[in-house]
């Protein structure tokens, strides 16, 4: 007989029995996941250590340091951070949803005056902790706009001008050229190239770009042509277009494409137009309905499915790496909770299992359509002073990480090569896509991959409706393929009492200003928490069968060494 475990998570003690009679809190039958450590499925490529948020200002502030610093220590693959407003002209003061860096001015007599110093300062900052611009060509320079605007006198403090087309494109290349230039000179040729650039941000939105799809597409080509003089072997993509399965994010997406592939380089007047990636955006959506929220995972996965389709229909360009520059439960970081009431999932576990979830049939459907999916960005950072845990789409508030942040540091422990798994869960990717998860059945199902001396199963208990008071699932994990010794078996669980600083700070009556002993609380709260102290099992046969309950909206991660 194959080892059987029993975790009770809930109680935090570890339990061993010889059947399957012995569960726990859960009243129906267990849900069964066999996991095949034998079937190799290729390596799992990191594509969730991408990062992006708005408020480029808050990277090198107090918390915005803090948090790039536990980002960077995730895993050992180096994370890619996209911001926007990096050459936006402003006074350098951050607020919700704007920043600026004031890069580019000019003199009385219309010559270029080129400031690096916030620039410097944002870059700086991921480069000290190992991480990789992705960096965001945008928006336009007051001085360069064709139509510059006044100065706002809201905070911060930005021109009204950003979102328009350039009034010299010859100006324009030359400030492209010039921060591709300075960034080589300060962080090295070497460095610079494992970079990547990319232009503008969701230029079929009126409110990004206020100029014809045409115009966008010119603006690349010079954008493209100034980086590639800099750095020829810079890498640089587009064009950040909002959902493909979206009129205007589909439209602009194919006329860029179609443009790559067959159109006149507005800057050479030839063919031939440098692309070396693709990135466009994916959102779900989300409801409140009688006070209790409802998301919709497939409408981000039918993004997606759309954008890899439109991807794959082209080609000489399908088998170009592929950024999904944002991808997301929804679509506004800065809206929060007290304002947008929906947005209560962010503090809790449902965001740590709708990533869990998303991220998983991401690969599953790059892999059914057979392109070459590079990195989904998870825009979500944090927001500097505010009240905490107001509710925005971030990973840590005022220093305190969410239960979100717990799933990254999972996944920094998948190093390998995902392997075969097969769940007795109705739901998989292409439901989940088609319909969502809406039924009475939740999505329970697993992550899974081996090295040469590990294996690492993450499990999840999602459903699109965050009702928590529901009975654990009680679930039978068999694994496969283990070697014939002793393994070391840890357990994380991220949960209601687990890996969840928002539930602790409720518990201390949600204080507005925590005290300093009662913020080293929160902050071990945030922690990743292992249920249990590690044990050794030795599998029969090489299985090993571990039973355990998990809590709706729940996720765990089981590790195992030998």
């Amino acid at each position: 007989m194959s080892i059987k475990i029993i975790f009770k998570p809930f109680f935090g003690v570890l339990l061993f029995a010889a059947s399957l009679a012995g569960y726990g809190q859960g009243s129906t039958p267990p849900v069964v996941i066999d996991v095949n450590l034998l079937q190799n499925q290729g390596n799992l490529l990191p594509v969730w250590t991408f990062f992006g948020y708005d408020e480029a200002n808050y990277t090198y502030m107090k918390d915005g340091k803090k948090l790039l610093t536990e980002i960077a220590a995730l895993s050992p693959v180096r994370v890619n951070i996209r911001a926007h407003n990096m050459l936006t002209s402003g006074d350098g003061t951050p607020g919700l949803k704007w920043s600026s860096t004031n890069a580019y001015t000019e003199d009385a007599n219309g010559k270029p005056v080129y400031n690096w110093k916030i620039v410097d300062s944002i870059f700086d900052t991921y480069v000290q902790r190992g991480m990789k611009p992705l960096a965001e060509i945008g928006f336009m320079p007051e001085a360069i706009s064709v139509n510059p605007g006044v100065l706002t006198e809201t905070k911060p403090k930005h021109y009204s001008g950003w979102a328009y087309p350039p009034k010299n494109y010859e100006k324009w290349a030359e400030l492209i050229f010039q921060w591709v230039k300075h960034s080589v000179q300060r962080y090295g040729k070497t460095e610079v190239e494992g970079w990547y650039w990319e232009v503008w941000n969701e230029p079929d939105l009126s409110f990004y770009w206020k100029g014809p799809p045409e115009e966008y597409i010119k603006l690349y080509d010079y954008t493209a042509d100034a980086v590639k003089r800099a750095l020829p072997a810079a890498k640089i993509g587009g064009p950040e277009t909002t959902s493909p399965d979206g009129k205007s994010g589909g439209e602009l997406l194919r006329k860029f494409l179609t443009h790559i592939a067959s159109g006149k380089n507005y800057v050479t007047g030839k063919t031939g137009i440098p692309l070396d990636f693709i990135t466009f955006h994916a959102k779900g959506a989300l409801k409140l309905i009688d006070g209790v929220v409802w998301m919709n995972m497939g409408n981000q996965l039918r993004s997606i499915d759309k954008g890899f389709e439109i991807v794959s229909s082209y080609p000489a360009l399908k088998n170009l790496p592929i950024i999904i520059g944002e991808s997301d439960p929804e679509g506004c970081a800065a809206c929060s909770e007290d304002l947008h009431p929906e947005n209560a999932y962010r503090n809790s576990t449902m965001y740590a299992s709708y990533t869990a979830a998303v991220m998983t049939c991401t690969y599953d459907l790059a892999k059914k359509r057979g392109i070459n999916l590079a990195g989904a960005v998870t825009w979500a950072f944090e927001f500097e002073d505010q009240p905490y845990f107001r509710g925005f789409r971030d990973l840590a508030t005022n220093g305190i990480d969410k239960p979100v942040l717990n799933v990254f540091r999972m996944l920094g422990m998948m190093q390998g090569s995902r392997v075969a798994v097969t769940s007795a869960s109705k739901q998989n990717y292409l439901t989940i896509r088609d319909s969502s998860v809406r039924g009475k059945e939740p999505d329970i199902n697993a992550l899974a991959i081996k090295s040469t001396s590990a294996a690492a199963v993450m499990v999840w208990n999602y459903h699109d409706k965050n009702d928590i008071n529901v009975a654990p699932a009680t679930i039978s994990l068999t694994v496969k393929g283990l070697p014939q010794q002793r393994v070391l078996l840890t357990q994380y669980v991220i949960d209601q009492e687990h890996s969840n600083a928002y539930t602790a700070w409720k518990k201390m009556g949600s204080p507005k200003e925590p005290t300093a002993d009662e913020y080293k609380i929160l902050e071990a709260a945030g922690q990743l928490k292992e249920i249990s102290s590690p044990k050794y099992i030795t599998p029969e046969n090489g299985v090993a069968i571990i039973n355990f309950d998990l809590e709706r909206q729940g996720v765990t991660l089981l590790k195992i060494n030998w």
